[in-house]
């Protein structure tokens, strides 16, 4: 036996071993993996935690506009001396007399209470900072949202990526068994003289290339279980996924002007650059001149009190404050900082709008992409798959032809390899124009769970 026979019984007999030690699975649900995924990914976690924040800065927004109240206890030991002169005192109704005096306390002991509220009544900077918060949990609310929708897009994609990985190793198994058969037969003929050697060369030599291909493959189908097990916690064992039912006809798609209208007025990617635009405008109300002026209604309640002995003997002395008033402030002249928040805020605020209108070109642009590819994508699974038909026709025709002499070995072994590249090409363009669905639903800001059902209702077994 040869050494390129014996090589390629090897390769048989691993590729039949391969085949007997795949564990059995059934089918996994499309909606299956997704509710899978949504509950043990750590990226869900991380959208959960970002939609989380949404009730914390509301919070922050409807505390800015009630009352602050505060209080505070001191306590130490302090020396105070005083000297009054020019005074006058009246005592028992008698006429004033003038008079002085002087207290004297070291090392007394000093306690201080206090207690003071202020009820915000007018600030520009703090009606710019409420405006920023609540517009601060709309980009909470969008980050979450639009991070749902990326995933739920990449759970699919790699969902599909084991599908056409599977489909991908069993077409090379079944390619590869066709061209040991072409081998044997070439080599059968080869020996009683009816064909060249070049022919048993050229099958050898494919069988070979099938060998780097099936590895190839084989690791890539490890890798795409491995990372939609990891997502999922799902055993790789039950990843077998569904495949696209070939007569499914396509939805119509909305026209064009609809759908850029549904863009433009839902996308969630627009809408979160919009939030943030409008942040970026509030931070400038919150620099300019009239915005550090405020206006409080404050009242506030204190005590003091000396105890200790000075140099006129022991002394004590206790004072009271009560007060309920307005406070206005209003800044004269804060070194230039203010100004220079300003400018800075002004430049952020440019910035933020140039973003948000590079983003409605961009998404009008992707938008009118995935519309096409939609009108197009019918056609195209049709030609793709008359092609496949064509190729599977020429195979055959091309085995007979080998048969009676009018075809080599070579052109079987191409015509095989067309046939199956054929039908891969149709099952991916599937799962492309079943995803690009998707895609037009999350560009729309219409994608959901209703969005997977659809497309797990044009898959089967």
């Amino acid at each position: 036996m040869t050494p390129s026979r014996l090589n390629l019984k090897r390769l048989s007999g691993a590729l039949l071993a391969a085949a007997l030690f795949v564990p059995s699975a059934q089918a996994l649900d499309l909606l299956q993996t997704w509710e899978q995924a949504r509950q043990h990914d750590p990226q869900m976690q991380v959208v959960q935690a970002t939609r989380s924040s949404v009730q914390a800065y509301e919070a922050q927004a409807h505390s800015l506009w009630r009352p602050v109240v505060m209080g505070s206890a001191t306590v130490g030991t302090m020396s105070s001396e005083t000297r009054t002169t020019g005074a006058q005192f009246a005592v028992g109704g008698q006429p004033p007399m003038p008079g002085s005096f002087a207290t004297s306390a070291s090392a007394a002991l000093s306690t201080r209470l206090s207690l003071k509220a202020k009820q915000p009544l007018y600030s520009p900077e703090r009606q710019a900072q409420q405006a920023q918060l609540q517009q601060a949990a709309g980009v909470a609310e969008w980050r979450a949202d639009l991070a749902q929708q990326q995933f739920m897009l990449l759970t699919v994609q790699r969902y599909f990526n084991v599908l056409l990985a599977e489909r991908q190793l069993q077409v090379l198994k079944n390619q590869h068994v066709a061209v040991q058969r072409s081998l044997t037969e070439a080599q059968d003929r080869f020996a009683i003289g009816d064909l060249p050697v070049t022919d048993t060369h050229e099958a050898a030599a494919r069988a070979s290339g099938l060998q780097a291909q099936w590895l190839a493959a084989h690791s890539e189908l490890q890798m795409a279980r491995q990372v939609l097990a990891e997502s999922t916690r799902l055993p790789t064992e039950t990843l077998k996924p569904l495949t696209p039912k070939p007569a499914e006809s396509a939805a119509a798609s909305p026209p064009l002007d609809q759908v850029l209208a549904q863009v433009s007025e839902a996308n969630t990617g627009l809408r979160l650059k919009k939030a943030q635009w409008d942040v970026a405008r509030h931070e400038v109300k919150k620099h300019q001149a009239r915005g550090g002026i405020t206006l409080d209604l404050v009242a506030q309640a204190g005590r003091d009190r000396l105890s200790g002995d000075g140099d006129f003997g022991p002394a004590s002395n206790t004072q009271s404050q009560q007060m309920v008033g307005l406070s206005l402030n209003v800044p004269l002249y804060t070194g230039g900082y203010r100004s220079a928040k300003l400018q800075e805020a002004v430049s952020a605020q440019a910035q933020a709008e140039a973003e948000y209108e590079l983003t409605v070109q961009q998404t009008q642009q992707q938008a009118r992409s995935v519309w096409l590819a939609l009108q197009t994508g019918p056609a195209r699974l049709s030609a793709l798959q008359a092609a496949w038909k064509a190729s599977t026709a020429r195979l055959d025709a091309t085995r007979l032809g080998r048969q009676v002499g009018d075809r080599t070995t070579l052109d079987l072994l191409q015509a095989q390899n067309d046939a199956a590249q054929s039908e891969l090409a149709w099952l991916r363009a599937q799962t492309e124009l079943l995803q690009t669905r998707l895609q037009l639903d999350a560009l729309t800001g219409s994608l959901s769970v209703q969005s997977l059902q659809g497309l797990n209702a044009q898959l089967a077994p």
